[in-house]
């Protein structure tokens, strides 16, 4: 499907189901394209003016051309309800519980992507915009909060573990901007005074895409979806996709990295 539908490779489970329905629908569009062209090849011989030189105020009595919008119309409800209806309920409706998933905190940023990460403890610590700076403390997480000392944060680097849902909380910090993840199939506006979830489970991590792809370089890309500003271009991140134990290893470095600081800072 991905092939000649011109998409990037696929690396999360839900994709394939969000591939089958653009299949379809390129398929209805595809037959329509060919369908009303040829029907309007036939109308332009058939009402040809040397067959028709005078006016018929009769006019055409078959009802093909409505039997055949009946036929569209039904095809259409047919991939609403059966197919595009029950996708949207499962991917956006049904998020799985946060027990059994990796909830991680995504804000947007004039031109930037802030990713937040609870630590061991599970909890995602306060934050207050009186402590925030841009060069070290973007979301103005207060580590002097019990829950706070813990957490992990990043800027435009996304770290998953392989076969795992996630469950992205995605905020913005000033306009609208477009959470656009390509090869997982995930695309989400983030409307400014709103926490709005998106979810999918990473299936393929980034070193076996690279294998696959014979691309050593490939990185996973955070693309900004919307126009944002002068440096919408530039708004661009990273997703790395580890196995498990690649993942909490990444995360025992960082937590490493956290307690010298706190050691350094006096907060910790």
């Amino acid at each position: 499907m991905t092939g000649w539908l011109g998409l990037p490779p696929l690396a999360s489970a839900h994709g394939a189901e969000i591939d089958s329905t653009m299949g379809i629908v390129h398929w209805l569009m595809f037959a329509l394209f060919i369908g009303w062209g040829a029907f309007f090849l036939f109308v332009l011989w058939r009402f040809r003016r040397s067959r028709n030189p005078v006016a018929d105020y009769q006019g055409v009595k078959s009802h093909a051309s409505t039997y055949l919008e009946i036929a569209v119309a039904v095809a259409e409800a047919v991939l609403l309800v059966g197919f595009s209806i029950p996708l949207w309920a499962k991917r956006v409706d049904k998020l799985p519980p946060e027990s059994d998933a990796l909830v991680v905190h995504v804000t947007a940023e004039q031109f930037a992507w802030n990713v937040h990460y609870p630590g061991p403890d599970g909890k995602f610590g306060r934050t207050d915009i009186t402590k925030i700076d841009v060069e070290s403390n973007a979301l103005g997480l207060d580590r002097s909060d019990a829950d706070g000392k813990d957490d992990v944060t990043t800027i435009n680097q996304l770290h998953l573990p392989v076969d795992k849902p996630v469950i992205l909380k995605l905020r913005s910090k000033d306009v609208i901007h477009g959470f656009n993840l390509t090869e997982f199939r995930v695309k989400q506006d983030i409307i400014p005074g709103l926490t709005i979830p998106a979810w999918f489970e990473p299936n393929v991590t980034t070193e076996e895409m690279r294998r696959r792809t014979g691309n050593p370089t490939f990185q996973y890309e955070i693309a900004c979806a919307q126009l944002c500003g002068l440096g919408h271009y530039r708004m661009r991140g990273f997703v790395t996709v580890h196995t498990q134990e690649e993942f909490q290893k990444w995360m025992d470095d960082e937590q490493a990295k956290l307690e010298e600081q706190g050691e350094d800072s006096g907060w910790n």
